[in-house]
């Protein structure tokens, strides 16, 4: 039997329920399946400019420069790989845990459709699923990541919503599945 390999590309950690959810759309498959797990490095810019926007207009307006020597990027940037690699690790606690076999799992710094793609490629991936919070406005103008990866893969992409199952997906409840 060969590997049926799925590759996840997942926005943030993945509760227990989300790995029950993504596990049980390829029970009964003949063949073993093994995921492959990517998640984006937290993105230390945007922690920064988030900071920088709690900050009162006074303030920046007296010193900006004032403002910005108080941040160690080095120390944002340390804190953001520390905590991707946390959520990846909890990430695949939750699949085992679900049953899974998780053949790899990296945090990834290129953009996250190329190191999509990337691996789909590597691993001969038979399918890839993307987790993401609800990006309304970005799947309006089709440039979130399942219309990027559409356009770049030749695999079948699933769009899931994290934390929110299949029964609010299809019962309206919920956000609901962007495309099969």
């Amino acid at each position: 039997m060969a590997d049926y390999d799925v590759v996840l590309l997942v926005e943030q950690e993945l509760t227990a329920a989300d790995a029950a959810q993504v596990r049980s759309l390829h029970e009964g498959l003949d063949d073993p399946v093994t995921y492959h797990v990517l998640l984006p490095l937290e993105d230390a810019a945007a922690r920064i400019e988030a900071s920088m926007g709690s900050l009162s207009a006074g303030e920046m307006l007296a010193s900006p420069a004032m403002a910005m020597s108080d941040v160690d990027l080095d120390a944002v940037r340390k804190d953001c790989e520390d905590r991707s690699a946390r959520e990846l690790h909890s990430t695949v606690a939750a699949l085992k845990a679900a049953g899974a076999i998780v053949g790899s799992a990296t945090v990834v710094s290129d953009p996250p459709i190329d190191a999509l793609a990337a691996k789909v490629a590597e691993v001969d991936g038979r399918e890839a699923i993307i987790l993401t919070r609800p990006h309304v406005v970005a799947e309006f103008f089709h440039l979130d990541w399942t219309s990027r990866a559409r356009r770049k893969i030749g695999v079948p992409v699933l769009h899931l919503l994290e934390r929110e199952t299949f029964d609010e997906q299809a019962g309206g409840t919920g956000e609901g599945v962007t495309g099969i």
